[in-house]
């Protein structure tokens, strides 16, 4: 089974691709503004490398979110286009599911995006990824209250949070994270959204402006 695992919503590009137990091939790259130019040409360049069509890609896993907004975007167009033109199943996982899998020695595992004034996007999972506390955007100090109440955790981030605990940044296990996730039931390829957590900024603004109006 050869999976295509494409992950941009952290302004990284996370990419690979596996044939059952093996990772052929992987990028783990931080392209920031430069996503949405050298995404597709760099996966593209993991089909040259190994001499792999796109028609033999069986699965795609692709991460829908939290993170960053126009990063998710992108990753979520690039697979589906891959998965509707190729007719190639896909699923989807969290950005959260990700970066607590890749990590391991701990009882709980504590992924963190900062999602900007005093706010996070996290949750809590335990070493056989059962959710403690399901994915939520939330209060900083109301996360720093939750982990009052466990111990022996590891906090995941690669931004800048200042909380109390061991942390580690994210470096993706790719294969790990295709061998847990390459069984989640398919999804519709024009099913697969983003899954921000939260509003845009822009709905945000609009919600806002209708309620004064009313």
């Amino acid at each position: 089974m050869k999976v295509l695992y494409i992950d941009t919503s952290l302004n990284y590009l996370y990419a690979g691709i596996s044939d059952e137990n093996d990772l052929l091939i992987e990028i783990q790259e931080r392209l920031e503004q430069n996503l949405s130019r050298d995404a597709v040409p760099k996966i593209a360049s993991m089909f040259e490398k190994t001499n792999i069509k796109p028609t033999e890609i069986d699965k795609i896993i692709v991460v829908d979110g939290p993170g960053s907004f126009t990063g998710i975007r992108i990753g979520i167009t690039i697979a589906k286009i891959y998965a509707h033109s190729l007719k190639v199943k896909i699923t989807t996982i969290s950005s959260l599911e990700a970066m607590a899998i890749s990590n391991d020695r701990a009882s709980y595992f504590v992924p963190i995006i900062d999602a900007r004034r005093g706010y996070v996007y996290s949750a809590i999972y335990d070493k056989d990824m059962k959710e403690v506390m399901f994915p939520q955007h939330m209060k900083l100090s109301l996360l720093e209250k939750k982990l009052e109440s466990i111990s022996d955790y590891l906090i995941i981030t690669n931004d800048e949070i200042k909380i109390d605990g061991i942390k580690t940044t994210y470096k993706p296990n790719i294969l790990k994270i295709i061998n847990k996730y390459k069984n989640r039931k398919n999804i519709n390829p024009h099913s697969v959204n983003p899954n921000y957590l939260k509003l845009t900024e822009a709905e945000e603004s609009r919600i806002s402006s209708d309620r004064k109006a009313n």
